[in-house]
């Protein structure tokens, strides 16, 4: 298996939509040799526990509604272009993420992590969902099979946020700056919601030196 490492932040619409492009090129390549792990990267690391109106947010930002509207434009272009449900008028408030990102960590540890990370885009960008509302989390965690209780008595603790805030850090230390930032093999840095095409020629072309490395590997043994 070749690790594929991912940061993103659950309310990144970039992120949403290299994902879902990433899901629909493995879907095609269903023998990929990816093993994806998702890291923390807060698109808003001062946002305020309880997080923000959306509009105000947005506003300033971007400096006023039209120039958000505009900002906003590829993204609406983008998801459009590759059928992806995106309803961003649903959306009221802009979170503090990081008890998502926890929640992102804690599904690794059960084998749930992709499952959940779905849930948190579709959560946001198609329902509106608070992500900084424990309640909307732990219910989210229940939908894939995690223990809602469990999950809310950690959200109650800062178990794991230390942690997940120095991984963010060491992100950005590391030139980790915008999201999603996909790392092949500890190796290869492919930045950016990459088109479907590109990531199947990835694949096809790790797959064939694989293969060529197995290959020398008997050769050298016979």
């Amino acid at each position: 298996m070749i690790r594929l490492d991912v940061f993103s932040d659950p309310i990144c619409p970039w992120c949403y939509i290299g994902k879902t492009r990433l899901d629909y090129a493995l879907e095609t390549r269903p023998e990929h040799p990816f093993q994806i792990q998702w890291h923390p990267f807060q698109l808003n690391p001062e946002m305020p526990p309880e997080g923000m109106d959306r509009r105000e947010y947005l506003e300033a930002k971007f400096g006023g509604q039209q120039k958000a509207v505009k900002a906003y434009m590829p993204v609406i272009e983008e998801a459009a272009a590759s059928g992806i449900e995106m309803n961003l008028e649903a959306i009221k408030r802009t979170p503090n993420t990081m008890n998502a990102h926890r929640l992102v960590h804690w599904a690794g540890l059960e084998g749930k992590q992709n499952a959940i990370v779905d849930r948190l885009f579709r959560a946001y960008f198609v329902d509106g969902r608070d992500l900084g509302d424990q309640k909307v989390l732990c219910d989210i965690a229940a939908g894939a099979g995690m223990d809602a209780d469990m999950v809310a008595r950690l959200m109650e603790s800062s178990a794991d946020a230390s942690d997940l805030l120095a991984r963010d850090m060491d992100a950005r230390k590391k030139g980790v700056n915008s999201v999603p930032t996909f790392v092949i093999a500890n190796q290869h840095v492919v930045p950016g919601a990459q088109p479907i095409k590109l990531w199947q020629q990835v694949i096809d072309e790790i797959t064939e030196e694989l293969k060529d490395d197995g290959a020398n590997s008997e050769a050298s043994t016979s």
